[in-house]
C-alpha cells in the first residue's frame, strides 16, 4: 500500500480518420475509435490507459466508455493505484466481458504505479527481455496498386515484415498480390496472411495449400472464431503455421486451444484479452505445450501500442515480432505527445517509468468527440 490514491477518472472518445480504408475477411475499417482512459491521483500523478473496441471482434467504443464510467470508475476512485488485481478482479465481478475496458483500466493503473515505483510497466509484469520488436505492416488497402506505394516507402524505412490481410476479394486477387510482393521483393521479405475469419471452413485447406508456394510464415485465423475443431483439422493438415487469433480471446479458450493443438501460433492482443497480465498468461499456457506467440493489435493509438509494447518487451520467447503499425502507418495522426517510437523497422520500448507516453492535449481535444468527467 501507498499514500497516493485515485481522486479522479475522465474518458475521451476520440475518433482519427485513417490514410486508407483497410478490408478484411470481417470487414473494412477507415479510421481508430477509441476511448483513452484518464486517471489522477491527489500526489498529481496522471495515468493512461486505451479501450480499442473493433464492432465485429471485441465490441463497441459506446459500450466500453460505458463500462469504465459506469462500472468502473466506483471501483477505482479512492483507491490505491497499485492495487492492479484487486481492482480488476472487481472488475471481473461487476461487469461481464469489456475486455477492452479492462485492459484500459488495467494500463492506466499500471501507469500509475510504474510512475510511484519509479519502473516501466515491462518490470511491472515481470521484467524485460528485450529493448526493440520487429514490426510487421498490414496489407489491406483494397486498391493493391496505392498498397504497392505504402509498402515501398515502409520498406525504405525498415519494416521487413508484411502481412496481407485476405479473404475480401476473390482466391486470384490474394494469389496475385503475393506473387508481386515475392517478385519484388525475394526471401528479403517476411509474408504472412491473415483471413480474418473470411473463409469456410470445407474449403479452407485447399486455398491455404495454395498459398504456401510464397513461403509465407504464418496463417492466421482462417475460419470462424468458434469453428476451433475445423481450425485443428486446417493446422494438421497444412505445411505452413497456423496463428489463432479470434479463436483465443481468454485463458480458458487458451487451455482448450493448448490441449487441442489448435494452432501452431497464439495471437496477443491486449484489447481481446483483458490486458497485459492476462495476455502474460495465455503465453505462458503456449509456451508449456510449445506454441508459439506473436504481438497483434485492433485498431489503436500509441497509447494502447505502447501497453502492447511493454507486453512484448517482457514476454521471454517472442520470435514473431508486433504489427503496432497504426498511429505510424495508418492513422492520419498520432495523438501522442512523442511519436510512437517505430525507427529501422522495429518498435523500440520506453524506459521511462509507467507507460513511457501520454497524448498531446491538443491533439486529444482536436480528435475528441465526448468527454465523461
Amino acid at each position: 500500500m501507498t499514500d497516493h490514491r485515485v481522486t479522479g477518472m475522465r474518458l475521451h472518445c476520440v475518433s482519427i480518420p485513417a490514410r486508407a480504408t483497410h478490408s478484411h475477411g470481417s470487414g473494412d475499417v477507415g479510421g481508430i475509435e477509441a476511448v483513452l482512459c484518464e486517471l489522477t491521483t491527489g500526489s498529481g500523478l496522471t495515468g493512461w490507459g486505451e479501450a480499442s473496441p473493433w464492432p465485429v471482434f471485441t465490441g463497441t467504443v459506446e459500450g466500453a466508455a460505458a463500462a469504465l464510467d459506469r462500472y468502473f470508475r466506483p471501483l477505482v476512485i479512492g483507491r490505491d493505484p497499485v492495487l492492479v488485481e484487486p481492482i480488476l478482479w472487481q472488475a471481473d465481478r461487476v461487469l461481464v466481458g469489456h475486455p477492452e475496458a479492462k485492459a484500459a483500466l488495467e494500463c492506466a493503473l499500471l501507469d500509475l504505479a510504474g510512475q510511484i515505483a519509479g519502473l516501466p510497466i515491462a518490470e511491472m509484469v515481470g521484467g524485460r527481455h528485450r529493448d526493440a520488436i520487429p514490426l510487421s505492416f498490414s496489407v489491406a488497402n483494397p486498391d493493391f496498386d496505392a498498397d504497392l506505394e505504402d509498402i515501398a516507402a515502409i520498406w525504405d524505412s525498415g519494416v521487413r515484415i508484411f502481412k496481407l490481410k485476405t479473404g475480401f476479394g476473390d482466391h486470384a486477387f490474394d494469389l496475385m498480390r503475393l506473387e508481386r510482393l515475392r517478385e519484388t521483393y525475394g526471401d528479403a521479405a517476411r509474408l504472412r496472411i491473415d483471413y480474418n475469419q473470411g473463409l469456410r471452413a470445407y474449403d479452407a485447406i485447399r486455398r491455404i495449400r495454395d498459398l504456401e508456394a510464397f513461403r509465407p510464415d504464418l496463417v492466421e485465423q482462417p475460419v470462424p472464431m468458434h469453428a476451433r475443431e475445423a481450425l485443428a483439422e486446417i493446422t494438421r493438415a497444412v505445411d505452413v503455421p497456423i496463428m489463432a487469433d479470434e479463436s483465443v480471446f481468454d485463458v480458458r479458450a487458451a487451455q482448450r486451444g493448448a490441449a487441442a493443438r489448435m494452432a501452431d501460433v497464439f495471437s496477443l492482443k491486449v484489447m481481446k484479452s483483458g490486458g497485459v497480465r492476462r495476455c502474460l498468461e495465455i503465453a505462458a499456457i503456449a509456451r508449456a505445450v510449445g506454441i508459439e506467440v506473436y504481438g497483434g493489435c485492433m485498431f489503436e493509438t500509441s497509447i494502447a501500442h505502447m501497453a502492447g509494447a511493454h507486453l512484448m518487451a517482457a514476454v521471454p520467447d517472442l520470435t514473431l515480432g508486433c504489427e503496432f503499425y497504426m498511429s505510424t502507418y495508418y492513422a492520419q495522426a498520432d495523438i501522442a505527445q512523442t511519436p510512437f517510437p517505430v525507427r529501422d523497422g522495429q518498435v523500440h520500448v520506453p524506459r521511462r517509468p509507467g507507460l513511457g507516453t501520454a497524448p498531446d492535449p491538443d491533439a486529444l481535444a482536436r480528435y475528441r468527440t465526448r468527454l465523461l468527467t
